[in-house]
């Protein structure tokens, strides 16, 4: 997390997204819709007080009565119970749940597919990568929270905004293979085919932030991504890499054993599998947060701000940490008394020392992955 981007599936680099052709065929062409005025305004709106009360945003909501969200899986940091919570204070507003295990650079794809469709997302929760690439298709939009956002973690103009975050961990079966005390255990016999990453780094957030971590506990910094790339070009010789995209069906049936990933989606899994543990390795931490952009072309402008003052409410940032992330406002909240200080509790030990990516170190990263990865690991 920019402390203090399953992308477990959230991409880093433009793929194509059969999903949004199937949903542009059936689509009809759409402006923003509601009354025309108030949908005009809710397009340009730049903050709730530019546009009004946050009793005329609901009513411009309701009255567009669709919110169309993408790549929000139920199980990813607690977005199930933040979805129903959503449609049961705001009945009227229908929800959209888009190709839930889409990766970021899919949402940005299936927006351009989409685009002028009622069936284009009206919001985005992406890595930092896919988020730096695609400023030009976000909305600036500051919610009723912005001065309790740290600064780097939010575009000063409002274009995105961080939402939760979490620390690269390895999460493993117990129950067939021993915690790993460093990351070069991981290039050790006891962990042939049995390593995995959730997604690709060129594509994925959580795989692009395990690259990040090697990188960071092989010597090197984030200002180049060579030894991560190294690292794992390695474990692929020593055929410890399995190239098998981490789901939850993934870790339940055995599939994949070992898994890089965020400490908030590993420890989802262990409603799944009992065996299941996660450790986050001694040395440097990678930290990071997602992000969250409102589509330039939202259908349904109002919705999609209501949505955003929804997420950076008390009630909504407590959940994610029910989900076990951190809330981009836990520190504002924690001095407010209004974090939940037992779900806080729970929270793994953070690393005494931890990096987090800058934009330019971000985007430098995920040039050097798209050039080299591939053929450091085919």
């Amino acid at each position: 997390m920019q402390m203090l981007s399953n992308i477990g599936r959230r991409v880093i680099a433009g793929v194509a997204i059969t999903v949004s052709s199937a949903l542009a065929l059936s689509a009809c062409s759409a402006t923003p819709t509601g009354t025309g005025s108030v949908a005009s305004k809710a397009a340009t709106a730049t903050s709730l007080a530019s546009f009004g009360t946050m009793a005329e945003l609901e009513a411009a909501a309701k009255a567009e009565g669709a919110l169309n969200v993408i790549a929000l899986p139920r199980d990813w940091a607690n977005y199930g119970e933040i979805l129903d919570l959503f449609a049961k204070t705001y009945p009227e507003i229908k929800i959209s749940e888009q190709s839930p295990d889409s990766s970021s650079a899919e949402e940005i794809q299936a927006a351009k597919t989409n685009a002028g469709l009622d069936t284009a997302p009206d919001v985005f929760d992406l890595g930092l990568a896919v988020t730096r690439q695609n400023t030009s298709m976000f909305a600036p939009y500051k919610v009723a929270k912005w001065d309790e956002i740290p600064a780097n973690l939010k575009d000063e103009t409002g274009l995105y905004t961080g939402d939760y975050g979490g620390y690269m961990s390895v999460g493993y079966d117990s129950a067939k293979y021993p915690a790993p005390a460093s990351l070069d255990d991981l290039l050790g016999a006891k962990y042939k085919g049995a390593v995995a990453l959730n997604g690709d780094p060129t594509q994925a957030g959580a795989a692009f932030a395990a690259v990040g971590l090697a990188t960071v506990q092989s010597g090197g910094t984030l200002d180049d991504f060579t030894p991560g790339i190294d690292f794992f070009a390695k474990m692929k010789s020593a055929g410890n890499l399995l190239k098998v995209d981490v789901t939850t069906a993934t870790v339940a049936s055995g599939e994949t054993p070992v898994v890089f990933d965020w400490d908030y989606l590993n420890a989802a899994h262990v409603k799944d599998k009992a065996s299941w543990k996660v450790t986050i390795l001694p040395g440097a931490g990678y930290a990071a947060y997602y992000n969250q952009a409102i589509n330039a072309s939202a259908p349904h402008p109002a919705a999609a701000r209501l949505w955003q003052e929804f997420l950076y409410s008390d009630q909504a940032q407590n959940l994610w940490l029910k989900g076990g992330a951190r809330p981009v406002r836990m520190e504002a909240m924690t001095k407010a008394g209004t974090i939940d200080a037992a779900l806080a509790a729970k929270l793994p030990t953070a690393p005494a020392t931890s990096v987090v990516p800058t934009a330019a170190q971000s985007d430098a990263a995920g040039k050097l992955l798209g050039e080299k990865w591939a053929a450091a690991i085919q």
